[in-house]
């Protein structure tokens, strides 16, 4: 098969590499693509995500079988369905079912009225009412702007000078944009973080093995929240009780929800949890995979990512055994310095041929190009993900750091904490 791939990122170079791995891939392609992923598929940089005729004038003329939507923002503009009405085989879910995660009030909504654990919450359209509101709220408090803002819109706040402020950055200097033209405010939570990335087929969910995020770009959980600094798998807290908890009133239950609701669900659901002291409960949705989760995730798993993809789009998941390796996997994400405020880019990466030929070791492309005379440089505010496969969490961690220091810009940024929590299991 001739398989399309779109996006740019580090999750999309994992997806790459996985469709790379599969017997039934012919050839591959991707749109805009990266430098790390021109290393094994035919990119178009000049065609973007949004660019939808664009996309669908390239499938044709390259006779694309599948065409796999990886990011968000065009799985909730609705590039599925304009794709399958082009006639084209796809993964992802369609506009109605990605609004899972491209309104934050919608999912909040669905959690309460099929009793899904979550935090409470209250949804504001009207900013002076949200102000009203905050006057009699417990402090510290979570503000969510409701739609897409590239896993940024979140601002825990801690005082209610704190709130007032992020009410004004949210809906008043719209900070997100459009995405904070309504808001959720929500009860904070406290408890371990695990992300749950789960393939669905609009009626069976198949959970794939969990995962850690680092979110915030300095050690020690502080600075500003990013897009992720990086990843463990699995999650030593994501116990086979929590599990078997989530898949009963969880996992489950929002796949059955959506299709309720007239919205059924095809893709990849990442689930992002807390394990609060009464129990597990939903921090967000998102409907795609996750990036840095993917890179922990796939290459721990043993199937052939493509026939688990078909049987999504089929509707004959329950008739796949998803398996996992017994081991570990830990990401570093290198960032550009000063990521994600201001940062500058255009350096030259060098090393890249260390991780050749190696086994257990990854080095996938976020933020990556080639200048005018081919050299690869860095091109965003998240370069690279370096990972490494181990028997256990802390020889993959091990093996993960070795490896940052195989490659260099000039600006190379990075946590050096990732995984600490593994010490603490």
């Amino acid at each position: 098969m001739k398989v399309l791939i779109v996006g740019s990122g580090g999750r999309e170079h994992a997806i790459a590499v996985s469709m790379h791995k599969s017997k039934r891939v012919s050839k591959l392609f991707c749109v805009p693509g990266n430098a790390g992923i021109a290393q094994i598929a035919e990119c178009e940089p000049s065609i973007g995500v949004m660019e939808f005729d664009k996309i669908v004038a390239y499938a044709k003329e390259k006779q694309i079988d599948l065409v796999f939507v990886a990011p968000d923002d065009p799985l909730v503009g609705g590039l599925v369905d304009v794709l399958e009405a082009a006639g084209f085989r796809v993964f992802g879910p369609r506009a109605n079912a990605a609004i899972l995660e491209g309104s934050k009030a919608f999912s909040k909504d669905l959690m309460k009225k099929y009793h899904i654990p979550t935090a409470a919450y209250e949804t504001f359209d009207d900013p002076q009412e949200a102000l009203a509101y905050l006057e009699t709220a417990t402090m510290p408090i979570v503000l969510k702007a409701d739609g897409l803002a590239l896993g940024k819109g979140v601002l825990i706040c801690n005082t209610l000078e704190e709130a007032k402020a992020g009410v004004r950055e949210i809906m008043l200097d719209k900070h997100f944009g459009s995405a904070g033209n309504r808001m959720v405010i929500e009860e904070f939570m406290t408890g371990r973080e695990v992300s749950v990335l789960a393939w669905v087929d609009g009626k069976t969910i198949k959970p794939m093995t969990s995962a850690q995020d680092h979110k915030r770009a300095k050690d020690g959980d502080q600075g500003l929240n990013t897009g992720g600094m990086g990843n463990f798998s699995p999650s030593p807290f994501y116990t086979k009780e929590v599990q078997e908890f989530c898949e009963k009133y969880i996992y489950q239950p929002t796949v059955d929800a959506m299709r309720a609701e007239g919205r059924e669900f095809k893709g990849v659901i990442f689930f992002g949890l807390m394990l609060t002291p009464n129990g597990p409960r939903v921090l967000e949705y998102n409907a795609r995979f996750g990036d840095p989760e993917t890179q922990v995730v796939l290459c721990r798993m043993k199937n052939d990512i493509l026939d688990v993809v078909d049987a999504c789009i089929d509707g004959t998941l329950d008739q796949v055994d998803l398996e996992f390796e017994d081991n570990a996997a830990v990401c570093v994400v290198l960032a550009s310095d000063g990521y994600p405020v201001a940062y500058e880019k255009g350096f030259e990466i060098t090393g890249l041929e260390n991780f050749e030929g190696r086994e257990d070791y990854y080095c996938f492309h976020a933020g990556s190009k080639f200048d005018a005379n081919g050299k690869i440089v860095t091109n965003g505010g998240r370069v690279l993900g370096v990972t490494a496969k181990g028997a256990t969490l802390k020889e993959a961690r091990a093996k993960a750091y070795e490896a940052t220091k195989w490659v260099n810009f000039a600006n190379k940024y990075m946590r050096t904490d990732i995984g600490k929590a593994i010490d603490e299991a």
